[in-house]
């Protein structure tokens, strides 16, 4: 890591042995940290002028952050708009590792709240935010989360069998929003929907959470029809790539 600092600051690049001086190292052990780096990409060598510079993988993976970050951004307004609208707490994940992390969140203003803190994970196939982005997924990366992962059981309400899930998926995608009926938590319901890049793959998912006692089945057409636009709202204004899909207005 210390390597690739170094050398994302030099713009001109640098040779093994100045490399070697700042990160005090000996050359031969730079020279194979360098080659490993080389091979993923991550540095290039420059035999013209015999320096290393900065790779492409290493723009890819900053690049990634960027996304990242600017979707946090960029949806905060968003957020707070949906919990104004519905009056529960509105969230923001990421897909990382097979998991869904808490990038934002939104408090709603009632005595009794969802919280989930910012880096909080949750898994994806017991959470609305995870399992809207398992929907957008193909089937072969959705099979590569629950190796995984597994499906651990949760609460008693949690799905814990491929097929049930490979169901609640189609589902999912038929309607256009997902559900968590106390699937993580025992008295906590959430409506949620991926939020799609410019390949039409799910960037993040937002949601809306809350005590079961306040989103009650006849409440969720009015929740869903709220995430779902604010979803297509946050992918149109990414750039992103929303396929066609049955309406999500219909509950």
């Amino acid at each position: 890591m210390k390597l690739l600092k170094t050398l994302s600051a030099a713009t001109e690049g640098m040779t093994l042995s100045e490399l070697a001086l700042v990160v005090g190292l000996p050359a031969s052990t730079v020279h194979r940290l360098l080659t490993t780096l080389e091979a993923e990409r991550f540095v290039r060598f420059d035999p013209a002028e015999a320096t290393w510079r900065i790779g492409v993988e290493a723009f890819r993976v900053g690049n990634a952050f960027a996304r990242s970050r600017d979707l946090v951004a960029i949806a905060r307004p968003y957020l707070r708009r949906l919990m104004e609208d519905t009056g529960e707490t509105a969230n923001l994940y990421l897909a990382v590792d097979g998991e869904a992390v808490c990038m934002a969140q939104v408090e709603c203003r009632q005595m009794m709240r969802a919280i989930a803190r910012p880096g909080g994970r949750v898994a994806m196939h017991a959470s609305g935010v995870g399992k809207a982005i398992l929907a957008s997924l193909p089937s072969e990366e959705v099979h590569a989360v629950l190796r995984r992962h597994g499906l651990p059981k949760l609460t008693e309400r949690t799905i814990d069998t491929p097929r049930k899930l490979e169901a609640e998926l189609a589902a999912i995608r038929s309607r256009g929003w997902a559900l968590d009926d106390e699937e993580h938590a025992l008295g906590l319901r959430c409506v949620a929907a991926a939020i799609l890049d410019e390949h039409g793959r799910p960037a993040g998912a937002i949601s809306v959470s809350g005590p079961s006692v306040r989103i009650p089945d006849g409440r969720l057409p009015e929740l869903a029809a709220a995430v779902c636009r604010t979803a297509r709202e946050l992918t149109r204004a990414i750039g992103g790539d929303e396929p066609a899909r049955a309406s999500s207005e219909r509950g």
